[in-house]
């Protein structure tokens, strides 16, 4: 039979299709989520009461931003590029929002000409306002990809563009990303199929540092589990990264071979294809996929066939074949390369008023050439744009 509170729910009101309901089964609400990971993850339960947009959320939430923002890009620019990821601030923030709330004056602040008023400190650090922080923080925590439009005109073509003009192609570009999320929330946020599994290790860690939990016989709680995590982490991570950083990528063939070309093609990390290379900086390991940990074995699967296919098939073939002239270049290489392998002079093909190309002096100089990785890597940046619409016609079309 149907409860009471099932009848009184209006047809007009009815969920949609992806989008999660809570059947009522009297009183009590049932987490009917259709992803087992995230009903095992995250709790339906809320309390209205906690206050979350406190003058601790704006404070914290815009200093995580500005500092992942600046740290990001910064380290965006190393051969092997470091990224911090907004777990960093989310574990930073709980120990200074527990701060502030021990140390700032509770006392209600008058916003002068409004009745607006807010107090420095509403109360106990809570969850709500740890989340909104990360939520801050993961928003400076990616690089603005227009920002590599800047570097490259100030780098490769040896100009700058004014303050302003580089201040609105940023905003522009980053406004549009918003945008585009806003137009597809229904499909990439309501919809309980679309799941992000890295946003369940945060969600995972909020339960740990905020919930009492009853350790099992035998077993760990979330917070004892993590700080054994954390601390091995940091001891794992201190001989690569600081006592001996030389352990960071290491190639046995290199070694070996020390004066051999083709060795060098083979087994260097950094130029070359990395076969019988390994490294111990976990940013080395984790570069391709960011953290596996938190990504389904079915996805790293995917992208190690791939990654396989791409790099030991088909650029071996392409480059010992010659194709496009690519021995003639370095096998790995971002570099621009003329007819005779030098770097590529770009101000000699340049009209230098109007910063456009001068045809006849490309046709008097060089073509153009790209290593013959390079050039396949930028084959699958576009090519991927068209893979993300064949995928959601193939899977979701119907």
């Amino acid at each position: 039979m149907e409860s009471q509170a099932e009848k009184e729910i209006p047809e007009s009101k009815s969920l949609e299709k992806h989008q999660t309901s809570i059947d009522l089964n009297g009183d009590k609400e049932v987490d009917d989520n259709p992803i087992e990971e995230v009903r095992l993850t995250v709790p339906i339960t809320d309390d209205p009461s906690l206050p979350s947009l406190t003058f601790r959320t704006w404070v914290l939430g815009i200093t995580s931003c500005c500092l992942l923002a600046f740290v990001n890009q910064f380290f965006s620019y190393r051969q092997n590029a470091l990224s911090v990821g907004s777990i960093s601030a989310q574990i930073l923030v709980l120990p200074v929002g527990q701060l502030m709330a021990a140390t700032l004056p509770s006392k209600k602040i008058e916003v002068p000409f409004t009745k607006w008023s807010f107090s420095m400190n509403p109360g106990p650090f809570n969850l709500k306002e740890h989340v909104l922080i990360t939520i801050f923080a993961s928003c400076g925590s990616s690089n603005v990809y227009a920002v590599g439009i800047i570097t490259i005109v100030k780098a490769f073509y040896i100009r700058s563009l004014h303050p302003v003009a580089a201040m609105l192609l940023v905003q522009t570009t980053q406004l549009l990303g918003y945008g585009w999320a806003g137009l597809f929330r229904k499909y990439l946020v309501d919809s309980p199929y679309m799941w992000w599994p890295a946003n369940l290790v945060q969600v995972s860690l909020f339960r740990a540092l905020h919930e009492n939990e009853k350790r099992i016989r035998g077993g760990l709680t979330r917070l004892q589990f993590f700080l054994i995590v954390f601390i091995s982490s940091f001891a794992y991570y201190i001989v690569p990264g600081y006592l001996f950083p030389s352990l960071s990528a290491l190639s046995f063939i290199c070694l070996i071979w020390k004066d051999s070309i083709t060795a060098q093609k083979l087994g260097s990390g950094l130029g070359g294809l990395g076969i019988g290379s390994f490294g111990l900086d976990w940013s080395t390991v984790a570069g391709f996929l960011g953290s596996p940990l938190a990504t389904p074995f079915f996805v790293i699967a995917n992208i190690l066939v791939g990654f396989f296919l791409f790099l030991y098939v088909l650029i071996p073939i392409a480059y010992w074949s010659n194709a496009y002239d690519a021995e003639r270049f370095p096998l790995f290489s971002a570099h621009t390369f003329d007819s005779t392998g030098k770097i590529y002079n770009i101000t000699r093909i340049l009209n230098d008023k109007a910063f456009d190309l001068n045809i006849d002096a490309y046709d008097n100089y060089s073509k153009l050439y790209l290593s013959v990785m390079f050039a396949f890597t930028y084959g699958l940046c576009f090519a991927y744009l068209m893979a993300s619409i064949s995928h959601v016609a193939l899977f979701d079309g119907k």
